[in-house]
């Protein structure tokens, strides 16, 4: 078993629909991600997600409101391997109306782009964190906070981990 870093990292990320599609980041090797990122000392998770939000796509989000909160632990590309102990904060939120997809000034490491992609064509793209995946449908499909769950549960990049 990897290692695991001491601390948690929090991270707060952003599920923003419109008209049955989801605004995601493309990275390098077609992986896929929801906007956001780590949380600062000091700093609120709201804050947080709005600081995210304008480095990577430009924009502030409207009206966040939490609906998961999952345990991951990320396997980190080191040697000896090591896991950081990650929590995720999934905010639904809105961009304004006249939002266009664009890079913001500090775009997330191995950011492409920013996209709206169809709700249906999810199921065949891969995502970082990889549990986003399974969730994300889940989640666009109860569109509200109410369905489900808050917490998600544990997820590990292996499953021998």
């Amino acid at each position: 078993m990897a290692e695991l870093i001491p601390g948690v990292r929090n991270s707060a990320r952003a599920l923003i629909l419109r008209d049955d599609r989801l605004l995601l980041l493309r990275k390098e090797g077609d992986v896929y991600a929801l906007p956001g990122g780590g949380q600062d000392t000091g700093e609120s998770l709201e804050a947080a997600l709005q600081r995210e939000c304008r480095e990577e796509i430009d924009t502030e989000v409207l009206s966040p409101s939490l609906v998961r909160v999952c345990d991951y632990f990320k396997l980190k590309r080191t040697e000896p391997p090591a896991r950081r102990h990650q929590v995720d904060f999934l905010f639904l939120a809105t961009v304004p109306d006249d939002y266009t997809p664009r890079n913001g000034i500090r775009p997330d490491k191995r950011q492409l782009e920013v996209q709206w992609v169809e709700a249906d064509a999810l199921a065949g793209l891969a995502f970082s964190p990889f549990y986003l995946a399974s969730l994300l449908p889940r989640l666009i499909r109860a569109g509200s906070a109410a369905a489900g769950p808050l917490y998600t549960g544990v997820f590990h990049d292996s499953p021998d981990s």
